[in-house]
Order: C-alpha cells, then structure tokens, then sequence
C-alpha cells in the first residue's frame, strides 16, 4: 500500500514542476517576447548595456535583465523649424521659417551618439540658415532660394553625420522682411519693369525704322533693276529694230540696183538694136523738153535755151551730149581691155 502512495506521491510532484515549468514558460513569453513593427528599429540594453537591435517581427528578451531603451522610426520624417532672424550680407534683417526632412539611417548612432537628435537637428538647422543668410545679398535670397536650400542639406548631413541621420531636403517656407524694405523692393521693381517696357518699346521703334529703311532700299534696288531691264530690253528692241531696218533697206537697195541694172541692160539692148539712136534721140529730146517744163512750173526765174525757137537745135545738141557720153564709154572700154 505504502510503494503505491509513494507512486502517487512522485506523480503529484512530476505534475507539480511540470505546472510550475508552464507557469514560467507562460510569463517568459508574457513579459519577454517583443513584436517590433515594420519601418522601425528598437534598441535592447542588458543590464544597463547595448545589446542588440531588434528587427521587425517577433523577438525575445528576458525580462528584467533586458529592456528596450529606444524606439525608432525608419521613415522620413518632416520637422517644422519655427520663425527666426537672420541678416543678409547687405545688412538687411529677414525672418524665415522652413521644413527639414530627415531620416534614420544608423539607430544605434541616433541613440547614443546624441541625446535630442530631432532637437539637436533642429538648432543646427537654425544655425546654418543664419551662416548661409548671411553669405548673399537680400535679392540674391529670393533668387537662390533652390541653392540655398542645397546649401543647407549639405551643410546639415556633413554636421549630422555621427548622430545617425541624414538630411533628405530643406525648403524655405517663407521670408519676411521690414515694410520699408517690402516697399523699396517694390518701387525698384515697377521702376526695373517700367524700364524694360522702354526699352522694348524703343527697340520694337529701331527695329521698326530698320525695317522700313530696309524695305525702302529693296524697293529701290527692285526699282533699280526693273529700270535695268526695261533699258536692256528696249535696246534690244531698237538694236533689233534698226537691224531689220538696216536689212530692209539694204535688200531695197539691192532690189533698186538689180531693177536699175536690169532697166540698164535693157537700155544697152535697145540701144544697139536697129533704130534705137533715133529712139534715144527722141526720148534725151522729150526729156530735155520735160525738164523746161518743171523749171517753169516750180518758179518765176525761167533759164531757157538761146535756140528755143529751133527744137531741132536743141534735139540737136541733146544728141550731141548723148554722143559725147558713148564716145567717153567707148573709149574707156578700149583702155580697160588695151584693144
């Protein structure tokens, strides 16, 4: 009887530590498991030292000599810097304000490397605009704002570098000058505007009045060259004119001297016919007769023969001249032959 209490005894004990090894099991897994979120890192310390870096998703500790000391986003996050003063080169004080976007790149780095980094980040941001503010002139602030703001990211990363944090970009919300200095930078600017619009206007008039010189001089060499050719086409024309009339004329003039050496001819012909002295006897007397006649009808002065009251006298020496005339033919032929 007393070995079976004893069995029983050893099997109460067994479930008793088996209970006891759950229990802890069960609080272990309570107060020691740690479900760490995506996009985050959290830091483990064990006993007041870093440990480890939990990942995203499930990790375990032991509780009470392991703690997570930090937590840290992954993601990028916008810090609003609040208004401050800066004075430009030119000696003129402005306020701006402005957004940095930074991001966790080393979550160790950001926990012990600096206590605040956000804070810490942001009074750097405050001192590097006032630094860059005071390298340009008032105008060049509005200008440049877009390098200003590269300026201000590489001046951050280099100084952030040991805190774990990278500043991804800075943009200037808005500036804020004087009300005098507002005004002066409007009035400059209608005057700046007011001058160009004068000087275009002036320029559109130059470029106006080039236009026009330079159309009256094309117009003038169009005219010029019309002219040029009119004058090369009309002494063309009259060149080509006087040629036909030079060509008429002179096929009229040889149409004159073959019709006069064929009348010639045919007067050399009747001539030595039988009868044709007598022939040219009467018609050098009708000629000689018919020249009086003009004479008389042309003017009052009248030049008449001596003989007039003999025509035979008169047939008489016409013929005469006439013989003279073969005579001279006659001989001149013999000469030119030498017969």
């Amino acid at each position: 009887m007393q070995p079976i209490i004893m069995k029983i005894e050893g099997f109460m004990i067994l479930i008793l530590v088996v209970l006891v090894f759950l229990v802890l099991g069960f609080l272990l897994s309570m107060f020691g498991t740690r479900i760490v979120p995506h996009q985050e890192a959290w830091i483990v310390q064990r006993l007041g030292r870093f440990k480890r870096r939990l990942e995203p998703g499930l990790n375990w500790i032991i509780p009470t000599i392991d703690q997570v000391a930090y937590r840290h986003s992954m993601k990028e996050e916008a810090i609003e810097v609040t208004e401050q003063t800066a004075i430009t080169q030119d000696n003129v004080s402005v306020s701006l304000d402005g957004l940095v976007y930074v991001k966790i790149l080393d979550p160790v780095a950001a926990s012990y490397g600096v206590k605040d980094p956000f804070h810490a980040l942001t009074q750097l941001v405050q001192t590097t605009i006032r630094s860059e503010i005071g390298k340009i002139a008032l105008d060049k602030t509005f200008e440049e704002r877009e390098a200003l703001n590269g300026k201000m990211v590489e001046a951050i990363n280099e100084a952030s570098l040991t805190w774990g944090i990278q500043c991804v970009r800075y943009e200037i919300k808005d500036i804020k000058m004087p009300e005098d200095i507002r005004k002066a930078m409007e009035l400059q600017m209608t005057a700046e505007r007011q001058k160009r619009a004068r000087i275009l206007e002036s320029e559109g008039h130059r470029q106006a009045a080039i236009n026009e010189s330079e159309g009256q001089r094309q117009a003038q060499i169009n005219h010029a060259e019309g002219l040029h050719a009119k004058i090369v086409l009309e002494s063309e024309a009259g060149q080509i004119d006087r040629v036909n009339r030079a060509k008429g004329e002179a096929e009229a003039i040889e149409i004159l001297a073959q019709a006069s050496a064929r009348g010639i001819e045919q007067i050399s012909k009747a001539l030595s016919a039988e009868g044709g002295e007598k022939a040219a006897s009467l018609q050098v007397a009708e000629k000689y007769i018919e020249a009086f006649r003009h004479l008389a009808k042309e003017g009052n002065t009248i030049i008449l023969p001596s003989n007039l009251q003999h025509p035979g006298a008169i047939v008489g020496e016409a013929m005469a001249i006439y013989d003279q005339l073969q005579k001279k033919k006659t001989l001149k032929t013999f000469v030119e032959t030498g017969s």
